[in-house]
């Protein structure tokens, strides 16, 4: 039984590391604390509770984690700290030992925060607590959360049964499983009862849907493209041997889903793919990316691409960069490799140095400007479906079209997730967006 009054005119503020589905499930944890009547911190205020959701995904990601909680505790002094998420999940001993840490809650108790924070009152008896966390990760907890670009995360998969030897993400989220098709209709829904227009569909392995369900991520965006008030659906990362064809062929010709996809290569060459463990050879992705090209000649193409792993000399990278090269793609995510604690990768010989890493993302960055660039000028003078977003920075709004190209105008109150089309026009002054000419 919850004690209602430990939560008596009580502040929370929330930060989250990492990827999208930390944010929804920040936003989950957000909903739980105010229904006990947990006020948000506004900015500035100091608060009584501070939920840290963290990423693990590289040792970088550590680093922030630490800096942040540090950092947190500084600017609410007294405040009740939790930590969560995949660094918890994976380190909850180092973290407990951070100093200012009360709580920390690993992956499946994340959203069973209330009866762990019911003894907040007791605070200056203990040290940080650890919900001792399960290596068998099972269940599915439903998460959707609003940003303040007016987008919503949908949580439609977690955990991945994959285990490429450089990923600590299955033992951080578990194995692979997810909620049914009508819950995940119901969510959108509510969003679309709320008001919200866009829905980005996330998960660690979203390909993977169904796993627990015996259903299939096919059937899941027909019945999510029947929602009535949903503007666009975007499919975030989804691995290349799950995205079908029949998938490719059915978003070309939705109602809602927008021609724009985030798909991981992590390498273009076919040796280092082997090493990694990956279910995939560039063939196949190049099939993939040709395939979306055919069907979407104007769909926004985000790659995701590793350098300097374990093994990849330097004939392994010159390949893969000239295979990246080639492809009709629109831009690149390129993180450095990190080696994690337990991971298979540790058994491969040849350890690339750091400033090859360096010098290695830097030559993929350079592709990946060009590409965007290229992108951005085919569709200037182009007239496109745009939906502004909330944030206002310096006077101006942003919004985005179906296919992710960034718009930039002065700023507008009524166009606060609102759709209107508009002809694309040259770039603004810091070519990060592109200019409208009129509505």
């Amino acid at each position: 039984m919850i004690d209602k009054t430990v939560f008596e005119n009580k502040i929370a503020a929330y930060y989250t590391l990492g990827c999208k589905l930390n944010f929804a499930e920040t936003s989950t944890i957000g909903k739980v604390l105010s229904e006990q009547g947990v006020r948000k911190a506004r900015p500035g205020e100091k608060a009584d509770i501070c939920v840290v959701n963290t990423c693990s995904v590289t040792e970088l990601a550590d680093k922030k984690c630490r800096q942040a909680i540090r950092r947190i505790g500084k600017q609410h002094p007294g405040a009740f700290i939790v930590v969560t998420g995949c660094y918890a999940q994976l380190k909850p001993e180092e973290v407990s030992r951070i100093e200012g840490v009360d709580l920390v809650l690993g992956a499946e108790q994340k959203l069973d925060i209330l009866q762990y924070l019911d003894d907040l009152k007791k605070k200056e008896e203990r040290g940080a607590v650890i919900a001792s966390p399960t290596k068998d990760i099972r269940t599915f907890s439903p998460s959707c959360s609003a940003d303040d670009r007016t987008r919503h995360f949908l949580k439609v998969q977690d955990g991945c049964d994959y285990f490429c030897s450089y990923c600590t993400i299955p033992f951080a989220r578990g194995r692979s499983r997810n909620g049914t098709i009508a819950s995940m209709v119901k969510q959108a829904e509510e969003v679309a009862a709320q008001g919200g227009k866009e829905i980005v569909l996330t998960g660690v392995n979203i390909g993977d849907f169904g796993k627990s369900t015996g259903e299939t991520f096919i059937d899941l965006i027909r019945a999510l493209d029947e929602v009535d008030g949903i503007v666009r659906y975007r499919i975030s990362s989804i691995e290349p041997n799950l995205i079908t064809d029949e998938a490719i062929d059915f978003v070309a010709h939705s109602k809602r889903f927008a021609p724009h996809f985030h798909i991981p290569l992590q390498s273009g060459s076919d040796d280092v793919l082997k090493l990694m463990r990956r279910r995939y050879d560039t063939a196949l992705f190049r099939h993939k990316i040709e395939k979306i090209k055919e069907v979407m000649p104007d769909a926004f193409i985000g790659v995701d691409v590793i350098v300097g792993t374990r093994g990849e000399t330097d004939a392994y990278f010159e390949n893969a960069r000239t295979f990246i090269e080639s492809l009709d793609i629109s831009q690149l995510h390129v993180f450095s490799y990190s080696e994690r604690p337990g991971t298979q990768a540790l058994k491969i010989d040849h350890i690339v140095d750091p400033k090859t890493k360096h010098a290695r993302s830097q030559q993929l960055l350079d592709i990946s400007d060009r590409k965007l660039h290229t992108f951005y000028e085919a569709h200037i003078g182009r007239k496109a479906e745009v939906l502004f977003e909330q944030t206002r920075k310096g006077g101006m709004m942003h919004g985005f079209t179906e296919n992710y190209i960034k718009v930039e105008i002065p700023y507008n109150s009524s166009l606060v997730n609102e759709t209107r089309q508009v002809t694309l026009g040259d770039w603004n002054e810091d070519k990060t967006a592109l200019k409208i000419y009129d509505f």
